[in-house]
């Protein structure tokens, strides 16, 4: 049994939730924006107040595994809706920037060029100082995928340990060939 998908989660009062047995649809609307997702048909919804309860119709290996799966991610929608996510990066490196131009992330990252990213639609890229990026959003999917692409530009390499890593991330640093 999903001890995760066993918990109810909480709705509150500010986020609105319309689920749809026919299409298997759930709309998440909040104060912050929209969000829907379509779920697994192996899944039950049940609205009780201000609960949303999430339960398997069978008991089989996938339809736990979508139980878990689902309910984390209803859940994730419901935070993004109410308060938004926040994925902070640093940039370490010589010479290493980056600074928004128009709806663009512009990064020098020692190429023989700048890197030009542009920001996709639900996400919000801020850069504070020169060596920090800052994604938020909503879709917390949206946000992993953003951080992600924007880290495989220069990950960071274990001898240095220059390029882009997420905040507080530790990066082990191998020992450098000896004489």
């Amino acid at each position: 049994m999903s001890r995760n998908g066993k918990k109810p989660i909480s709705l509150g009062s500010t986020v609105k939730v319309d689920h749809d047995c026919d299409s298997r649809c759930v709309t998440v609307a909040g104060s912050l924006g929209t969000l829907s997702f379509v779920y697994p048909s192996e899944i039950s919804l049940v609205t009780d107040g201000d609960l949303l309860s999430i339960s398997p119709y069978v008991d089989n290996k996938r339809s736990r595994q979508m139980w878990g799966m689902t309910r984390a991610i209803i859940a994730n929608m419901i935070e993004g809706v109410t308060k938004g996510f926040v994925r902070k990066m640093e940039i370490v490196g010589v010479g290493y920037r980056a600074q928004m131009v128009g709806d663009s992330l512009k990064m020098s990252l020692g190429y023989s060029h700048e890197i030009i990213f542009p920001t996709p639609k639900g996400v919000v890229i801020t850069t504070p100082r020169p060596v920090e990026i800052q994604v938020s959003g909503i879709d917390r999917c949206l946000l992993g995928d953003v951080c992600a692409r924007i880290r495989k530009f220069r990950p960071c390499e274990p001898y240095k340990g220059k390029g882009i890593r997420y905040e507080g991330e530790r990066v082990f640093l191998k020992e450098g060939k000896k004489k």
